[in-house]
Order: structure tokens, then C-alpha cells, then sequence
């Protein structure tokens, strides 16, 4: 399923239209994209909970010349499905 597939079933559970389900799916990617950039959570009960991981810089190998390469540190994001979720799925 894409995001277009996506939106659709959205508007379709929710009995609105695909343009109120646009609008309502962008504001909720863009609270949870502001909310980990400021170094918070997101936490869904029963869903699960989206947050940032640190990586460490590391050492890596360039897979074509095999030399070494510095490897900097980051962030990414992280999502970790909540027990309701989970069980739905058995």
C-alpha cells in the first residue's frame, strides 16, 4: 500500500472525502516529523511509538574501492509497534 492507497482507505473508513483525508494525513506527518526534530516522542497507545535514535560515528568500508571510510554520526527515525498492534497481526 502506498500513500495514495492509503488516503483513499482513509476516506473511505472515515466516510469523507480524499481531500479531508489528504489534509488530515499531512498534519499528522508533520506534527510527528516536528515533534522528533525537537527530540521528542510520539506515542500511539495500542499503536506504537515513533522516536529518534543516535548512531554513533563509525568506521565503514566503500564497497567498490574497499578503503576506509569515516562514517558520521546521526539520528534516524524509529518506530516500535505497540502490543495491540501486534497481537492484531496474529
Amino acid at each position: 500500500m502506498n500513500k495514495t492507497d492509503l488516503i483513499q482507505k482513509i476516506a473511505d473508513e472515515t466516510g469523507g472525502s480524499k481531500s479531508d483525508a489528504q489534509k488530515h494525513f499531512d498534519a499528522f506527518t508533520e506534527v510527528v516529523k516536528s515533534e522528533l526534530k525537537s527530540g521528542g516522542d510520539v506515542q500511539i497507545t495500542g499503536f506504537g511509538k515513533f522516536y529518534v535514535q543516535e548512531r554513533d560515528a563509525r568506521q565503514g568500508i566503500n564497497p567498490q574501492t574497499k578503503a576506509k571510510i569515516n562514517i558520521p554520526a546521526s539520528k534516524v527515525p524509529k518506530f516500535t509497534a505497540g502490543n495491540a498492534l501486534k497481537d492484531s497481526l496474529k
